[in-house]
C-alpha cells in the first residue's frame, strides 16, 4: 500500500471513528486522574480555608479557568491525535488566553500597584512549580498511552497536547489546595508549571507516538 493510499485510509477510519477517539482519550484521562487524585489526597490535600474560599471571585476565577483549560486541553489533544495535519492548532487557546488577559487587568486594576508584586510571587511558587508537574505524571502517562494507537499527524504536537492536557489535570488538583488565587500568581505560575509537563509530552510524544 501506497503512502498516500495509507494515509486516505487512516483519515477515513479517523472520520468514522472520532467518537472512539474521544472515547478512548477520556477513559485514559479518568485513569490518570484518578491516580493523581489519590496522590493529591495522600500529599496535600484540600486547603482549610475551601468554605471560605469559594466565596471569593478570584478562587472562583481560578478553578473556571482551570475548566476551561481541561475543555481546551482535551480538543486540542483530540484534534492532533489523529492523522490529519491540523492548521493553526494555536486558535484552540483563545479563549484560555482570552479569560487570563482580562483576569490580570481586572486584578491590575482593582489592587494597589505596590501589591503587584507580593501578589505575582505569592507563597507557594516553588510548590506550584513542582506540585503541578508531579500531579500531571499519570494523566501524561494515560493519555499518550491512548495516543499511541490513534497515529498523529505529528507525533511531536500529539506529544504536547497530551502534556497540555495532563498539566491542565495537574493544575485543576492544585487549584483546590493552592492559597495563592491571584490571577498574577495564576496565570504566571501554573502557566510555567505546564509549560514543563508540555515540554516532557512534546520530547515523549516524539519517541512513542511515531508511527
Amino acid at each position: 500500500m501506497k503512502t498516500e493510499q495509507l494515509l486516505a485510509a487512516l483519515v477515513a477510519d479517523r472520520a468514522a471513528g472520532g467518537r472512539s477517539l474521544t472515547r478512548t482519550l477520556s477513559l485514559g484521562l479518568l485513569a490518570g486522574g484518578v491516580l493523581s487524585l489519590g496522590l493529591f489526597f495522600a500529599t496535600l490535600g484540600v486547603r482549610h480555608d475551601f468554605a471560605a474560599a469559594i466565596a471569593t471571585w478570584r478562587f472562583d476565577l481560578k478553578i473556571v479557568a482551570m475548566v476551561l483549560a481541561l475543555v481546551v486541553a482535551f480538543a486540542l489533544c483530540r484534534a492532533l491525535g489523529r492523522p490529519v495535519p491540523l492548521l493553526h492548532p494555536g486558535r484552540y487557546l483563545l479563549p484560555l488566553l482570552a479569560l487570563a488577559a482580562v483576569a490580570v487587568a481586572i486584578e491590575l486594576a482593582v489592587v494597589p500597584m505596590d501589591t503587584w508584586r507580593l501578589r505575582l510571587v505569592g507563597t507557594n511558587s516553588l510548590i506550584c512549580l513542582t506540585a503541578v508537574p508531579a500531579l500531571s505524571l499519570a494523566p501524561l502517562a494515560a493519555v499518550l498511552a491512548m495516543l499511541r494507537s490513534a497515529a498523529p499527524a505529528s507525533p511531536a504536537l500529539a506529544g504536547a497536547a497530551a502534556g497540555l492536557l495532563a498539566a491542565a489535570t495537574g493544575a485543576t488538583l492544585y487549584a483546590f489546595h493552592c492559597f495563592d488565587d491571584s490571577p498574577l500568581f495564576v496565570v504566571t505560575w501554573y502557566s510555567l508549571s505546564a509549560a514543563i509537563v508540555v515540554a516532557i509530552g512534546w520530547a515523549a510524544g516524539r519517541r512513542l507516538l511515531r508511527w
